[in-house]
């Protein structure tokens, strides 16, 4: 088994995403990574993706902080993370699509959707985004265009 890029990690989703957020609350600790769980709650009481989207991204503070956010197609709470500029959140569909993420494009918050995606294919896109280191040379200068105003 690879090494993995960290030993903590943060995590929110909103309420479709609760189930899927508790899975991998109750596996990434086997795998000797502290979980810090930012919210929601519940599945069955609805909140907001973007809340829980600005909260996660509040927590990522330097290059080695990485972040998972769920809702239930991923595509409302990648395009809330998206909007801070320190944020690169790749809404992946598979393993591939999570290495490839952090080679090429140095994402440091993976999100997925939790109506597309079972657990056990959640759980090996994670550890696929914290195995893969960024490959940097040319994708270098394409991920700082990404932070240009």
């Amino acid at each position: 088994m690879k090494k993995f890029l960290t030993n903590k990690i943060f995590i929110a989703s909103d309420h479709a995403g609760f189930e899927l957020k508790q899975f991998l609350i109750n596996e990434l600790p086997n795998l000797d990574i502290k979980v810090s769980d930012l919210g929601c709650n519940s599945a069955t009481e609805s909140f907001d993706y973007p809340d829980y989207a600005k909260k996660l991204v509040s927590e990522i503070k330097e290059e080695s902080d990485f972040g998972i956010l769920i809702c239930g197609s991923g595509i409302g709470i990648s395009i809330a993370a998206n909007r801070f500029d320190h944020i690169r959140a790749a809404l992946c569909h598979n393993t591939k699509s999570a290495k490839l993420s952090r080679a090429h494009n140095n994402s440091n918050v993976i999100v997925i959707g939790a109506r597309f995606i079972k657990s056990k294919s959640a759980l090996a896109m994670v550890k696929a985004f914290l195995t893969t280191k960024f490959e940097d040379g040319r994708h270098r200068k394409r991920v700082e265009k990404l932070s240009q105003k």
